[in-house]
């Protein structure tokens, strides 16, 4: 016989809302102890970053730009149209050695030729005119001599005469109105003589003066000819010194105008410089009179800086820097460089080769390798002043300490990566 069982039914609900209830604590427990661990730390390839230890020492801080060697500006001589014209050959090519009398190109214009013989022919006119005005004047102050010759002639004779007529007055022999007659005769032709004198005076300078504006006009006729016939020499260009042909800015056929480069010539015992290309943000250190290095890739030469441009374009510097000693072999002009530029020297600095993103004077988070050389963990590092190639470390690592130091973007929301 079957016996009932009271109170049963209740006490499985009350155990399984019990077992449901633990089974939700459970959950929850597990839920935030899960949320609040750490993300697994990356496994990264170790031959794919760079790294760099931690040292102690004397930190040369340099700046590096790239740029081309160049001549001195006195060793430059720009060959310039001084006409006109146009370039009819060109005879000489770029890179070609060339000595001051070698024609480079010649340009033709017809203007200047025959302006060059009307003013040959103005000269030689005028050269006509001025032995005509000679044989004038000269024919003129003659005749002025001539007459001035009769009356000091005449003015002699009178008081010849006069001198005689007294003489013959005062020996009782003569007569007094001959002696006065005598008298005034001499007297009128002594005016008459020195005014003649004043006339041959006044002649001469006159003629002086003719023939001054003549030559004034000839040397100015001249001068004309002088400048067309250099004007048509100069359709023929010529180099002007010894040395390298380095560009030649025109074509045949092109039409030049006064005063355009037509070739540009250095001397062939010029002086190289490096002109180099620094970027602002680096470039405020730099000051005259720094040693520098100028590679040109088959070759270092020592340097000093001699100029720093004032003016910034396109975000750089252009800093000038005198060569020390002979070029290596195949240093010319235009030639592409590289130059470091040494800064200052810090003794006794920390510091680690220049992070990807590390900037002067900046803190940055660099994963710095742990003990175990599998894991490396982010620091805080404060950086101080920068070079090419290292920065010193001011807070955040010590000697010895082995940083990463190539682009760790990828893993910013990780503060912990494995090097696999």
């Amino acid at each position: 016989m079957d016996i009932k069982r009271e109170g049963v039914a209740g006490k499985r609900r009350k155990r399984q809302i019990m077992y449901g209830a633990v089974g939700l604590v459970v959950i929850v427990f597990v839920t935030v102890g899960l949320s609040r661990l750490k993300p697994a730390a990356p496994s990264v390839d170790k031959d794919t970053v760079w790294r760099g230890t931690v040292e102690r020492g004397s930190m040369v801080r340099n700046v590096r730009g790239s740029g081309n060697l160049r001549p001195d500006e006195n060793s430059i001589r720009w060959l310039s149209a001084e006409t006109s014209g146009n370039v009819e050959r060109i005879l000489v090519k770029a890179g070609a050695a060339v000595q001051p009398d070698t024609i480079i190109l010649k340009m033709t214009n017809p203007t200047a030729q025959q302006q060059l013989m009307d003013s040959q022919n103005a000269l030689k006119r005028s050269q006509a005119e001025l032995a005509q005005l000679r044989v004038q004047l000269r024919s003129q102050f003659m005749q002025q001599q001539s007459t001035a010759a009769q009356v000091e002639s005449q003015f002699l004779q009178a008081t010849l005469q006069a001198e005689r007529d007294k003489e013959l007055l005062e020996a009782g022999i003569g007569a007094d109105l001959n002696y006065k007659l005598s008298k005034a005769a001499a007297d009128s032709l002594a005016v008459r003589d020195q005014i003649e004198k004043v006339r041959l005076k006044i002649a001469q300078e006159a003629n002086e003066a003719q023939l001054q504006a003549k030559y004034a006009e000839l040397d100015q006729r001249r001068g004309m000819y002088d400048l067309q016939r250099r004007l048509v020499a100069s359709l023929s260009v010529r180099a002007g010194i010894a040395g390298i042909l380095q560009k030649v800015p025109v074509e045949v056929g092109q039409q030049v105008a006064p005063g355009a480069n037509l070739a540009r010539v250095v001397a062939a015992d010029a002086r190289l410089k490096a002109e180099i290309n620094v970027a602002a943000t680096q470039a405020r250190d730099i000051v005259i009179g720094q040693k520098a290095e100028v590679d040109t890739r088959n070759g270092i030469i020592e340097g000093v800086v001699s100029r720093i441009d004032p003016a910034v374009q396109n975000g750089l510097v252009t800093v000038d820097i005198d060569l020390i000693g002979d070029l290596p072999p195949g240093a010319r002009v235009d030639l592409n460089v590289d130059g470091t530029i040494e800064l200052e020297r810090i003794e006794n600095a920390l510091y680690v080769g220049r992070p990807a993103f590390g900037q002067e004077k900046s803190t940055v988070g660099l994963f710095v390798m742990e003990e175990d050389g599998v894991h490396a963990s982010r620091r805080q590092v404060k950086l101080g002043r920068s070079s090419v190639t290292y920065m010193e470390v001011l807070e955040g690592l010590k000697e010895g300490d082995v940083v990463i130091l190539s682009d760790t973007s990828q893993w910013d929301q990780f503060d912990r990566i494995r090097l696999n």
